[in-house]
């Protein structure tokens, strides 16, 4: 299953407690204090993993917590500080509060690492407390409490190219020719339930990475059909592709499918419409009924192809990189 959103409580590790003991020798029957202090409590650390695809390894968790220290020893002995708990995120991952919505990193670079709870220091072994006037002092400190904190993770994909259209317009179909990846294709809405990811890779060995936002649908910049849930992926795409069904097999228009696509983009968020943008107008094999959409759309790239066949295909191919060289 493909998580982009999980909200954890995370504890950074408890300080290892400070002991009282004495030094015990052959011929120091009375040696003095002795103890040693408590280890330092794990830490609660995010790193970026780029070969983590989403978070679904936190999907089922709500709690999370570092180890915490160990108490000191005799002979002076410092106790074993707690491992640091690392949570391995894809990048494009949020870190907010979820009361304020305050967005604390915006995580985008492999291996980008921050400590977000620091584990708590470890307590005083009674050996520090000794002085001229107190040569045996029984007294150690326990150790401080890790910080707390509570925070959502949240996921938005980074790809070259954002794959837009309504349900069953053929954007499966399209991965699959153009990525060689096997994702569901089925004669049905909403077959895609989550994003897919895939390279296109040329014979120069050139590799775009296109991120199928799964079917959207009028209304979905209040949330209809999971819309919110979609389209903050498309957020942080360079290049948009629409994929319109223009066959009119299912009595579709691509016309109006093209302007309430753009609509529902341009409602959820503005900055979305200036991005570099083609159609793809699809399954021209079946039928075609886009005839004249360049003269009413002029300010974007037009093509006309059958995903199934690979009609039309590389001319869209060929568009995408030359958007992105720029």
């Amino acid at each position: 299953m493909f998580t982009d959103r999980v909200t954890l409580e995370l504890y950074a590790g408890k300080g290892g407690n400070g002991v009282v003991a004495w030094r015990r020798e052959k011929y120091l029957p009375k040696g003095g204090p002795y103890g040693g202090d408590g280890g330092l409590g794990g830490s609660v650390v995010i790193e970026v993993d780029d070969q983590v695809p989403s978070l679904e390894a936190y999907r089922n968790k709500r709690i999370v917590k570092a180890e915490n220290g160990q108490q000191g020893g005799s002979n002076n002995r410092r106790g074993r500080s707690g491992k640091n708990l690392t949570l391995k995120v894809p990048p494009g991952t949020l870190v907010r509060i979820p009361e304020s919505d305050e967005v604390l990193y915006d995580f985008t670079q492999n291996k980008e690492r921050v400590v977000l709870c620091k584990g708590g220091r470890g307590g005083k072994g009674n050996t520090h407390f000794k002085s001229p006037t107190n040569r045996a002092p029984n007294c150690a400190t326990d150790g401080k409490p890790g910080q707390w904190i509570k925070v959502e993770l949240e996921l938005k994909l980074i790809a070259d190219v954002g794959l837009v259209g309504f349900p069953n317009a053929g954007k499966s179909t399209f991965m699959r020719r153009v990525c060689n990846i096997p994702v569901k294709v089925a004669p049905y809405p909403f077959t895609t339930l989550r994003p897919n990811l895939g390279y296109i890779i040329d014979r120069s060995g050139e590799r775009i990475l296109l991120a199928d936002i799964p079917g959207i649908i009028a209304g979905a910049h209040q949330n209809r059909g999971l819309g919110h849930e979609f389209l903050r992926h498309i957020e942080r795409t360079e290049v948009l592709l629409y994929l319109v069904d223009a066959s009119g097999f299912e009595q579709r228009d691509p016309f109006e499918d093209f302007r309430t696509l753009r609509q529902e983009l341009e409602l959820h968020n503005p900055m979305l419409l200036k991005k570099p943008t083609a159609v793809a107008l699809n399954k021209v094999d079946v039928g075609f009924v886009g005839e004249g959409f360049r003269e009413v759309f002029p300010e974007v790239e037009v093509f006309e192809i059958s995903a199934l066949e690979g009609q039309g295909v590389e001319a869209v191919i060929d568009f995408l990189k030359r958007k992105l060289s720029k």
